[in-house]
């Protein structure tokens, strides 16, 4: 009887993974296999003409070029923001921690071209900050339109995502290593750069490949605020939607070689990860210092600075939903007829942004866990292939996502363009790959003992697992479903391509009236989604129970 059991759930795990595998077959290889065919065939035959195109004219090259040069500098800039406000933040004791902790974390979750459009309000050439030092000082101050404007905005957006990765990595190191560079006279700076930061490395380089791919998969910035400075994603995105009609064989080839990029960028970050591979769990975590005199000022000062100059333009935006509007212009006074129009306008961008990414979620959370167990439980040929699988989405922009999901499932035998079912998995392919890996982190964790005790009461495998250890993972299955969410409800790239006026969502509202010019209706829709995102927020907190999140 006990043999038959155990067949039983070797069967059912089989199948699981068999299941899986043919979800990651259809909804990612397929599309991607069909982007590849339309890339390099036309009409039947095989043509390299798409890319010669593409390579042969300087606007395109240049292009690539600008993407490059403008994420690196971002990356590069959220580095030097977020380690040492990550480092203030874990060593000692800043006032108001937890409350700098979620502004940060909600810089980092809004939509990055609301940002663009924020600060376009604030410091464009008729900007608020821009008239203001225009009237007391004379001072003309610089267009924030262009390179620098992307620039701002990206970094301000992104380093809390370093902020956050390296705040965990930090968690990691085991006290007594500083108590003993203490002793050996190496402190402060020195201690830093030389203990510190070879330490957290592999954390630095994690995030730094995070925020690179954000920022270089981003067009919504570059579209609104970058106008001359044309960037990769702006140029897939054109070259799908073109203005005399769409060329599905140059997209697909733009796509093509936005994947083999971002997959190149990936694979040079894996390499250098190696080289800094090493495990550490800290038995003697470190201790908050409290702080006095003028370190105190400086160091909080520092950390509430940088926050709130990123938090600024939410804070604006939220400001100006209330502001009396006279068509498509700001007056005098205050009101609510922002949110009524918002309503009254798209009344089904609210239920879609909950309908579709709750869904979304649900079915994240479920293969999260799945692809989890078998990638650390149930290590074989075919799970290992799903292991790869599931990190493929982490590795290609958004746009060329939607892109790939529109030419595999717009004909028959299964068309789903305009639906619910396609946003929802564009939204499940490109965010699986956050809760997948910290629930892989967690159970990797929780002994295989722990199971194996409750196999040995009577369970069966599958109980066991279910009942005993995905409670011992909710941690780490939360913080992945957190990010999953928030990086859900303010998805962009993918959706502007898939949606119709049946499946818009909050940010592609926001998106759209920002574009055509009214500001007072999208800034109610942005204010709406940060309320959200607030909510969200308190929601993990307060289930985790925990004053503080790490990812």
């Amino acid at each position: 009887m006990a043999n038959t059991k155990k067949n039983k759930n070797l069967d059912i795990w089989k199948v699981i993974s068999l299941v899986v595998l043919v979800l990651y077959i259809v909804f990612l290889l397929w599309p991607l296999l069909k982007l590849f065919i339309q890339a390099f065939f036309k009409q039947g035959q095989f043509t390299l003409e798409q890319f010669d195109n593409f390579f042969s004219q300087r606007y395109y090259v240049k292009s690539i070029s600008n993407s490059l040069k403008v994420s690196s500098l971002a990356t590069l800039l959220t580095l030097v923001i977020g380690v040492p406000l990550a480092y203030f933040y874990q060593m000692y004791e800043i006032k108001g921690k937890g409350l700098l902790q979620v502004i940060a974390i909600l810089c980092s979750m809004s939509a990055p071209f609301i940002g663009a459009y924020s600060w376009i309000m604030l410091l464009g050439r008729n900007g608020l900050i821009t008239n203001i030092i225009k009237n007391l000082t004379g001072f003309v101050v610089p267009d924030i339109y262009g390179f620098n404007g992307i620039l701002l905005v990206l970094a301000l957006q992104l380093f809390p995502l370093v902020f956050l990765y390296v705040s965990g990595g930090l968690k990691n190191i085991d006290n007594s290593l500083l108590e003993a560079s203490e002793n050996m006279g190496c402190t402060g700076v020195k201690r830093f750069f030389t203990l510190i930061i070879p330490l957290i490395m592999p954390t630095i380089i994690a995030a730094t490949l995070m925020v690179f791919m954000r920022a270089f998969a981003d067009f919504g910035t570059p579209l609104l605020i970058g106008e001359g400075y044309q960037t990769f994603p702006v140029v897939i995105y054109n070259a799908y939607f073109s203005e005399t009609g769409a060329d599905r064989n140059f997209g697909a080839a733009v796509s093509i070689i936005a994947i083999v990029i971002t997959a190149a960028i990936f694979l040079i970050q894996r390499y250098i990860n190696s080289k800094f591979t090493f495990t550490m769990n800290a038995m003697n975590s470190i201790e908050r210092k409290p702080l006095k005199g003028i370190k105190s000022f400086f160091i909080n000062f520092y950390c509430w600075f940088v926050v709130s100059l990123a938090f600024l333009p939410q804070v604006y935006v939220i400001y100006t939903s209330f502001l009396k509007t006279s068509g498509k212009l700001f007056v005098k006074g205050y009101s609510l007829e922002s949110y009524r129009l918002a309503f009254r306008n798209l009344k089904r961008a609210v239920p879609n942004t909950f309908k579709i990414g709750l869904i979304s979620l649900a079915i994240v959370i479920v293969l999260a866990i799945i692809i989890a167990y078998l990638v650390v439980r149930r290590s074989n040929p075919v799970n290992k292939v799903i292991d790869v699988l599931s990190m493929v989405p982490y590795i290609i922009p958004g746009s060329v996502v939607g892109i790939a999901l529109v030419m595999a499932f717009s004909k028959k035998p299964l068309v789903l363009t305009g639906t619910v079912a396609i946003m929802v998995i564009a939204l499940v392919i490109r965010r699986i790959p956050y809760t997948i890996r910290s629930s892989v982190a967690t159970l990797q964790q929780i002994p295989l003992s722990i199971e194996e005790a409750a196999i040995s009461l009577g369970a069966t495998k599958m109980k066991a697992f279910f009942g005993i250890t995905v409670p011992m993972m909710a941690n780490g299955i939360l913080s992945g479903a957190i990010m999953s969410w928030v990086t859900i409800i303010t998805e962009l790239s993918t959706a502007i391509i898939l949606y119709n006026l049946k499946t818009v969502t909050l940010t592609l509202a926001v998106y759209t009236y920002v574009s055509r010019g009214n500001y007072g209706i999208a800034a109610a829709y942005a204010t709406i989604l940060t309320v959200a995102t607030i909510i969200s927020l308190l929601l993990y907190m307060l289930i985790a129970k925990t004053d503080e999140i790490s990812f």
